[in-house]
């Protein structure tokens, strides 16, 4: 998901001018002069519909902002797929393993799990074609599809000889963007991954979830969120502060402003009254940044981690006829107290710094890497290595004689084929070692949690 907050509304017909821009408009003339040229003279047949796409897209490119786009329709249909908190297919978690379309796990209770998939099942045909050869992506979108509709998956299960045929019925699977735990202390954890359709119903069951288990005190956790729907932020602001008081400021290009305030009249009127922390990074953008922007100055909530990502513009996503979108930067947001903190960001009450291996790069898991190979994605692994006890002080990116033996090493230890090779599985393992190792030794929130602990009134 990109870096957003969205609003929509209908842009059919009209501008904030209020002048209708259409054929009859002359300043049109040379983009059709230019477009019957291309389609009547270009010396290889052309495709109309690309020429309209690029046509458009060249317009709003010319405005330089990295956040107006136009998405085409199979491009609106997956970004609001994201920010609807659930997509139609079959629900289970795959990854390439050996250019084989692998499963790790079926979500629970979805269609997957319930037609018998199981992790380390090998997806090699989808209704009768096999998709041997495909990109992830590519693999995926065959086997999504609308509610109702029947998908067809060959399957190789480990250990068998022969293959199974198994027909699923698509459902829609819900996503997922908030997660909640009980940390010492009677600290709770909440965590927001982004801000989709339902994220706020999800906040308040697992606010109320963290009540009942005797919450003493709250860290809210937007690291690496993205942002997402503004009317979710808001709604989310609202269980913190104080009815009446400012969540966000909406200010147009002509200086007009709209303020939002809190309002938990939806939620019966429930509050969070416990001290709050909030956990940032330079992932938490937009929408993340206006709920910690509330909470800091409008709810006396104390933020920890590092600076956020500066976003404080807004966008506005506009249906076409042809259900294509273009989403647009139609205004600036403020803090409760004024603030505008694009490219800037807000700063913590108190910083801390993840450790270093948190901001290694991922890389493409798919390809296998091996001595001689130059490149980024070699620089990440021997990153990786050197935290699991390599000494490769020439991490650099080239797959030398060293990196051989370390990843030998890393491959013993885990009882995989020592082949010197960062295959599939290799990597697979080494980034799941890397990301436990994050969670077990999450500075940030253990900072976050000793300053909520020292607010709890003893």
């Amino acid at each position: 998901m990109g870096i957003f907050s969205v609003t929509y509304f209908n842009t059919k017909g009209s501008n904030n001018n209020g002048t209708k821009a259409g054929s009859d408009n002359a300043s049109f003339e040379k983009i059709y002069e230019v477009y019957d040229n291309i389609t009547a003279n270009y010396y290889k047949k052309v495709d109309s519909q690309k020429l309209i796409d690029g046509a458009i897209s060249g317009m709003l490119d010319s405005l330089d902002d990295p956040y107006t786009t136009y998405m085409n329709q199979e491009e609106t249909k997956g970004f609001k797929s994201d920010i609807s908190s659930s997509f139609e297919g079959i629900g289970v978690e795959v990854q390439m393993t050996d250019k084989t379309l692998t499963v790790v796990s079926p979500i629970s209770g979805a269609p997957a799990e319930k037609a018998g998939l199981k992790p380390n099942d090998q997806i090699l045909e989808v209704d009768g074609k096999s998709i041997q050869g495909k990109t992830l992506s590519e693999a995926t979108n065959k086997i999504r599809g609308e509610k109702g509709t029947r998908v067809l998956l060959t399957i190789q299960r480990p250990g068998e000889s022969e293959t199974r045929k198994v027909s699923i019925k698509r459902d829609t699977i819900p996503i997922e963007t908030v997660s909640t735990k009980m940390l010492d202390n009677k600290i709770g954890h909440i965590s927001i991954t982004s801000f989709s359709s339902h994220t706020h119903e999800e906040v308040l069951e697992g606010l109320k979830k963290l009540d009942k288990e005797g919450m003493k005190g709250l860290v809210v956790d937007v690291r690496q969120n993205p942002g997402g729907l503004l009317d979710q932020a808001i709604d989310i602001a609202s269980l913190f502060i104080e009815d009446g008081k400012p969540v966000v400021s909406i200010e147009n290009r002509a200086g007009q402003k709209e303020v939002y305030k809190a309002d938990s009249s939806k939620d019966g009127d429930f509050k969070v009254k416990v001290p709050v922390t909030v956990l940032t990074d330079k992932g938490s953008a937009s929408a993340s940044e206006i709920l910690a922007g509330a909470l800091k100055e409008s709810a006396g909530a104390t933020l920890v981690g590092n600076t956020t990502y500066g976003k404080g513009v807004m966008q506005t996503a506009g249906e076409l006829d042809d259900q294509s979108e273009v989403k647009l930067t139609t205004a600036k947001w403020l803090t409760p107290d004024g603030n505008w903190i694009n490219k800037k960001g807000i700063k913590p009450d108190v910083k801390v710094d993840a450790p270093k291996y948190a901001n290694i790069s991922l890389y493409d898991v798919t390809k296998t890497y091996q001595s001689g190979d130059v490149s980024s994605a070699v620089q990440s692994i021997q990153q990786m290595l050197n935290v699991f006890g390599a000494d490769l002080k020439q991490a650099k990116g080239s797959f030398d004689d060293a990196t051989v033996a370390a990843v030998k090493a890393f491959q013993a230890e885990h009882k995989l084929p020592e082949t010197g090779k960062v295959d599939t599985k290799t990597s697979t393992v080494l980034i799941t070692e890397l990301q436990e190792k994050l969670s077990s030794n999450d500075t940030q929130l253990k900072k976050a949690q000793e300053v909520t602990a020292t607010k709890v009134k003893k």
